[in-house]
């Protein structure tokens, strides 16, 4: 066979989470930078595609919805395909070694956090060095649909912003364990992108991918302060982010197929 079977990519998720937990922080440092930075780089060919479709988005906006959700996933893509290393997918990933007790809480928590440290360095190399630095977002269209982009997603309460971040990363999780189950390059990416596509069409919350939007509108001109960035969106997006990876991906797939590795029995 050409693919994994679920059970052989949960096994394969938990075995990535356990080698990533191996590498000396400077090695896991460059990796989580990476990871961010591939990230912001979906968002940004996001931003100037979908912002410069100003008279399409008047008309169908459905259609424009659906251009940043088909594009967005390449920066997951090259997270998975390089080896790059992204929080959202930790949120799982380590979840499983958490369960079968492979690895201690302690570990795993500060991967967690390092993870999560690093990829924000990374989305703001792109969001300003390689963004807003280079005069991206100084004409509309796109400076526009920045920073409406960005507003929209502080004009939403904390419970909504929540719910969703648990939509974004289920589906971003499903989209690593999709692209898991492939053995060739094009399988993987198909596997990545059809979650992925999915969750940004919807319009839901992904902390890391939020950590290039937001950022790139403020350093752009955008009236946010960083202070209603963290507190309004990043918190709760982040939460939700958590309970979707760890919950709706890590517990059930430990579930159906880790069970015996660990105290549990089938």
């Amino acid at each position: 066979m050409n693919y994994l079977t679920p059970a052989e990519a949960t096994k394969a998720f938990s075995a990535s989470a356990i080698s990533k937990s191996k590498r000396t922080l400077p090695e896991f440092a460059l990796i989580a930078i990476l990871g961010g930075a591939f990230i912001a780089m979906g968002g940004l060919l996001t931003v100037v595609v979908a912002g410069g479709m100003p008279q399409t988005a008047a008309t169908n906006p459905g259609i424009v919805k659906f251009v940043a959700g088909a594009l967005f996933p390449v920066g997951l893509i090259m997270v998975v395909v390089t080896g790059a290393d992204l929080f959202t997918s930790n949120c799982a990933g380590y979840t499983f070694p958490l369960l079968t007790k492979e690895l201690p809480v302690i570990i795993i928590l500060k991967v967690l956090l390092f993870s999560y440290l690093f990829n924000f360095v990374g989305t703001q190399f792109v969001a300003y060095l390689l963004s807003a630095n280079v005069g991206l977002f100084d004409t509309d269209p796109w400076r526009v649909y920045l920073h409406g982009l960005a507003e929209a997603k502080l004009d939403q309460d904390f419970w909504t912003i929540f719910v969703k971040g648990i939509g974004a990363n289920w589906l971003v999780c499903l989209g690593v364990f999709m692209g898991l189950t492939a053995k060739d390059t094009i399988g993987r990416c198909i596997g990545i992108w059809i979650p992925v596509m999915i969750f940004v069409t919807m319009g839901y919350e992904h902390s890391i991918a939020n950590m290039f939007f937001i950022p790139a509108a403020i350093y752009s001109g955008a009236a946010i302060g960083w202070g209603d960035f963290v507190v309004i969106n990043l918190i709760p997006a982040t939460l939700g982010n958590i309970v979707g990876g760890m919950l709706l991906v890590g517990c059930i797939y430990y579930y159906l197929f880790l069970r015996e590795r660990g105290t549990g029995k089938r």
